[in-house]
């Protein structure tokens, strides 16, 4: 019987539907050889379906990676054009994995990689409130920068939600503590530029409690049990 397809790889414990939804608009999905598109039906009985080209009944087991990312380096792996994509740093990883949310091609620090689908859509899911730590150098600090930074509630005319900002370092780089519970687009940089800050270096050191700790920049490891643990538990999949 034919069902649709975002149901059919949501059953096969791939990932969350909504999640196989964006595998198909992403054109990663394909029945029989051809790609195939959001609203299309197959029959899971009698036809092939394949992400990334890999059978849905074949599942890898699962991998949980942390990157120290570069600068210069993007995480969209889409873009044929991006000069260095992260997955240039990952040539001991023998599975296929994909960054969990974004860092800008000009930041650095903690991204998480998976294959683990069903995870990685509940931990951006904006319901869960990812806790993101970011360490972020500037210049042009006066003495209320910080205490405008917290009373921010929209940048560029959106709304965001408020960001806990400690001050860590005066001088003429300060540098600054940053948590957020949201990930709009260069948020940071954008927060920064409406109070008349220069951003000099921005660094993220934590996500959902897994801390970068002192992994050197350009190298990834195998998160531990415990830190998978944490991740799960942010997002309520113990």
């Amino acid at each position: 019987m034919e069902e649709r397809l975002q149901k059919i790889i949501a059953s096969a414990g791939i990932c969350s539907r909504r999640a196989a939804e964006d595998y198909l608009r992403a054109g990663r999905v394909t029945v029989n050889g051809k790609v195939v598109r959001l609203g299309d039906h197959a029959d899971e009985t009698l036809d092939e379906i394949c992400i990334d080209g890999k059978p849905i009944g074949e599942r890898e087991a699962p991998v949980y990676l942390m990157l120290h990312k570069p600068r210069g380096y993007t995480c969209t792996l889409s873009d044929p054009h991006a000069a260095h994509p992260v997955t240039e740093l990952l040539t001991d990883c023998k599975a296929r994995v994909y960054p969990v949310g974004r860092l800008d091609v000009d930041s650095e620090g903690l991204l998480l990689l998976t294959n683990d689908g069903a995870l990685a859509h509940r931990l951006l899911h904006p319901s869960f409130g990812a806790e993101k730590v970011y360490y972020v150098t500037v210049t042009g600090l006066q003495p209320d920068s910080v205490r405008r930074l917290r009373a921010l509630r929209e940048i560029d005319g959106e709304k965001i939600r408020p960001a806990e900002v400690e001050l860590l370092r005066e001088g003429r780089e300060a540098v600054l503590s940053f948590t957020l519970h949201e990930g709009k687009k260069r948020q940071i940089r954008r927060m920064c530029r409406m109070v008349g800050l220069s951003v000099r270096r921005l660094c993220r050191v934590a996500e959902h409690g897994v801390l970068l700790g002192d992994l050197p920049v350009g190298h990834c490891r195998a998160l531990t049990e415990e830190e998978i643990a944490l991740l799960r538990r942010a997002v309520g999949t113990e």
